[in-house]
């Protein structure tokens, strides 16, 4: 069908529509011709925009792909943020070009104490030991570190001591070392220097002290060991009374003897000289066995009187303890004489009956001593001071001449005759 063969009354209506498309399908295809050249345009821009960068933090690198051309769009990609202290290179609102590089070092606190505790603190973006003390300044070649040279520090930071070289003095085992250490404290420089310091030796510093320029430390070597010496218990005395001796009159019953023990001594010697010796035990070997000597209570016999002889001279006889006995006549004992004779008596013939003339001799059992034999009791009870054997001779004769007033001559039994030889 042909718009000629519509009826007059369509004819005039179909063709204002048909116009109305026509007009229509070129604002449509205009639209889309514009549409597509945008899009093309954008594509255009994108892949201009788009680029790889290759990110360095602390040394570990991945690849970082942005759009923007800024180093901060590629932190802002990798989620890295930085501060104030950080080294970032290139800085942060540089561009950067497809396949640049871009490094990150974090700041890290480095805090260092010399020996005393004293403190300084530095910000650093090194990443061991070694190149934080060159990066801040530190002259660390000699010296001691607490810590590796090569050791990381991470981003939490890293405290450490360091000392330096000083002149150092040991004195040890005789010996004196002088060195130059950085040794921090006292027991570093000991086993630096291979000295062994063991229990019970002796410094004049603690192990813990820290070391100052010219220190001499002093090591002294003490030794404690125990010896064992013999010494005699020395024999007591003690008297006993014996009623079968008289007043005055004494023997001995027992010589006695020492006896003997082991003591222990705790001995310490410092550097070799010995500092104390300490008694720690006692041990008795052999038992002290003590003099006796039995000492008279018998009553001496009232001497008789003296009484004339028929022949003018002076008798009678008294009877008595003996003063002694080494000898003599046993022709009995003549009468005695009047005190006022004493000094006639022949003195001379009795010692040398009783002692053979020796002032100083004493009985083989000891009881008996001198001139005239006198035991020590009745040389004391005539004024006698000690034993007769240790008075001079003119004393012995003197105080034998008292005894003889008292007793006449039966104190010497044996040898009183001799006095009026």
């Amino acid at each position: 069908m042909t718009f000629s063969s519509l009826p007059s009354r369509l004819a005039g209506r179909v063709r204002p529509v048909i116009g109305v498309v026509t007009r229509r399908s070129r604002v449509v295809a205009a639209a889309q011709a514009a549409v597509l050249t945008l899009l093309v345009a954008g594509v255009a821009g994108w892949s201009v925009l788009d680029r790889t960068v290759t990110l360095s933090v602390d040394g570990e690198a991945q690849q970082v792909r942005i759009l923007g051309s800024e180093v901060s769009d590629v932190l802002d990609a990798a989620g890295v943020e930085v501060g104030s202290r950080d080294l970032v290179s290139p800085a942060v609102d540089e561009t950067v070009a497809d396949g640049d590089e871009v490094v990150v070092r974090y700041a890290r606190q480095l805090t260092v104490a010399d020996p005393t505790g004293e403190e300084r603190t530095y910000w650093t973006t090194e990443l061991t030991v070694e190149d934080a003390l060159a990066a801040v300044g530190l002259r660390h070649g000699d010296a001691w570190l607490s810590a590796s040279r090569s050791a990381g520090i991470g981003r939490e930071g890293l405290s450490l001591t360091m000392s330096m070289p000083k002149n150092l003095t040991v004195v040890a085992d005789g010996e004196t070392l002088e060195v130059v250490s950085p040794a921090p404290t006292v027991q570093d420089l000991l086993q630096e220097v291979g000295v062994t310091v063991r229990a019970q030796d002796r410094m004049d510093a603690e192990p813990t002290d820290v070391l100052v320029e010219g220190q001499v430390v002093t090591v002294n070597r003490v030794t404690v060991h125990d010896e064992d010496e013999s010494v005699v218990i020395e024999a007591g005395s003690r008297t006993v009374e014996d009623d079968d001796l008289y007043e005055g009159e004494s023997e001995v019953r027992e010589e006695g003897r020492d006896g003997t023990e082991v003591v222990t001594y705790r001995i310490t010697t410092v550097d070799g000289e010995v500092e104390s010796k300490k008694e720690v035990a006692r041990v008795v070997e052999t038992e002290a066995v003590d003099r006796v000597v039995a000492k008279g209570t018998k009553e001496r016999p009232a001497p008789e009187p003296v009484r004339a002889s028929s022949s003018g001279s002076s008798g009678g006889s008294s009877s008595g303890g003996s003063s002694g006995g080494s000898g003599g006549s046993s022709g009995g004992t003549p009468p005695a004489p009047s005190s006022g004779s004493v000094d006639s008596l022949n003195w001379a013939a009795l010692a040398q009956c009783e002692s053979g003339g020796n002032p100083s001799i004493v009985s083989s059992n000891g009881l008996y001593h001198g001139l005239y034999q006198f035991d020590r009791g009745t040389w004391q009870s005539v004024g006698g001071s000690g034993v007769a054997s240790d008075a001079p001779a003119s004393e012995q004769t003197a105080r034998a001449k008292m005894l003889y007033a008292s007793r006449g001559a039966s104190p010497w039994p044996h040898c009183g005759s001799r006095l009026f030889s």
